[in-house]
């Protein structure tokens, strides 16, 4: 008797020690993990969305994959791989309670800033005339990518200690610093679309914690000056591709054939467009058109009644996380699901910019869409933590005061 007694008493204090073990691991926090369902609107949203992409870039890539690889699958069999673990990161982050996000925010700032600093050290890759990778032997990352889900991490943690820091200029100041210091960092690549994506979704976050309108007036004027200066004022690289877009067609062979090419698809897709897999664009004229032009092809293909189905479509899936973002049961997580419809917009509005010559052409992925896989992943990582945020609805009553 003695014996079984112990016996059980070992065992309980096992099970006693694995439950306290699983209460530290986000993974195994059985609590967590049984809050409330997922929120399937998003979910079916954003899985027909990624399964236009697959299919899009296998059309946009066709003709260059031939040509650069031999196969018209190569691009194809990439998106594939990319979306099948895209949405292996989608169920991890998912599971994990999103308040744990909270903790990691500082360790992610400076990783960030770290990354951002390598591109230009030996590991940086050049492509194009810009530095935007790093070569990590087995496989290469994109920082830009990954200091928009650092930067949604970080102003939604220090917002939420304090929603007071918002509409006070010192409270916004250290926001500010680290997002200057990143999007300058970003500039140098060059690529002026994700440092402004970047600053979009900071100064939104800010704008939904309460900074008040004044601050944002001050950065538009910011803005203006800086457009100003690069366009009229310094000689190098911006002016060039700034002017360039403002009259394309004076340089259709040169700085503005990229996106001659794509108002040309765009214009010959007309209402219905060409069909699927009968763009003419995509045959090597307009470059690289599964990246950031694919919408251009999507629009010769599918025409302007496909392009605006698709934007209704990314409508939804922003009002849908606005949605889930503002029944949050905190600030942090009212704040962290509205940084991921902010970024997910301001690349909408950007893309669609770009292609139809409405600003400078400079790499901007349409989101889920274009082909890539840190980008790719970055938006179904940060879907899954809006997945997470939905399971707690309804779970506690919603706590508005300053969080610790």
């Amino acid at each position: 008797m003695c014996g079984n007694a112990e016996k059980m008493t070992n065992q309980n204090t096992i099970s006693i020690k694995k439950n306290k073990l699983s209460d530290r691991i986000p993974f195994l926090n059985k609590e967590s993990m049984n809050k409330g369902s997922l929120d399937y609107p998003l979910v079916i949203i954003t899985t027909l969305l990624v399964v236009f992409g697959v299919v899009m870039v296998f059309s946009a890539s066709y003709y260059n994959s031939i040509n650069d690889y031999g196969t018209p699958y190569t691009y194809l069999r990439s998106q594939g791989i990319y979306a099948v673990t895209g949405f292996v990161i989608l169920f991890v982050t998912s599971k994990i309670d999103y308040k744990f996000w909270k903790g990691m925010a500082i360790p992610l700032a400076f990783i960030g800033l770290v990354l951002l600093g390598l591109i230009f050290s030996p590991l940086g890759v050049e492509v194009n005339g810009a530095r935007r990778w790093l070569n990590l032997i087995a496989f290469t990352i994109m920082p830009g990518e990954i200091t928009k889900f650092v930067i949604i991490i970080l102003c939604a943690t220090y917002f939420s200690r304090d929603m007071k820091r918002a509409g006070k200029f010192l409270g916004l100041l250290p926001i500010v610093a680290y997002t200057v210091i990143t999007c300058l960092l970003i500039v140098k690549q060059p690529n002026l679309s994700t440092a402004l994506t970047v600053f979009f979704i900071a100064v939104g976050i800010a704008f939904v914690a309460g900074m008040q309108l004044r601050y944002l007036a001050l950065m538009g004027i910011g803005m203006i000056g800086g457009a100003y200066y690069l366009t009229f004022i310094n000689d190098g690289y911006w002016h060039d591709r700034i002017t360039s877009f403002m009259n394309p067609f004076a340089d259709a062979l040169g700085d503005g054939f990229q996106v001659v090419q794509s108002l040309l698809a765009l214009g010959t897709g007309k209402l219905w467009g060409k069909g699927l897999g009968q763009s003419i664009q995509k045959n090597l004229y307009l470059p690289e058109p599964q990246n950031d032009f694919i919408l251009a092809i999507i629009g010769e293909e599918l025409g302007f009644i496909g392009i605006g189905m698709l934007i209704i479509v990314f409508t939804i899936l922003v009002w849908r996380i606005f949605y889930i973002s503002l029944q949050s049961k905190d600030n942090f997580g009212m704040l962290l699901g509205s940084g991921v419809g902010i970024m997910i917009a301001v690349q909408v509005i950007l893309n669609i910019a770009v292609v139809t010559s409405s600003m400078p052409p400079t790499g901007i992925a349409l989101p889920f869409i274009s082909a890539g896989g840190n980008a790719l992943w970055i938006f179904l990582g940060l879907i899954g933590i809006v997945l997470n945020i939905s399971r707690t609805i309804g779970t506690d009553t919603k706590d508005n005061t300053s969080e610790n």
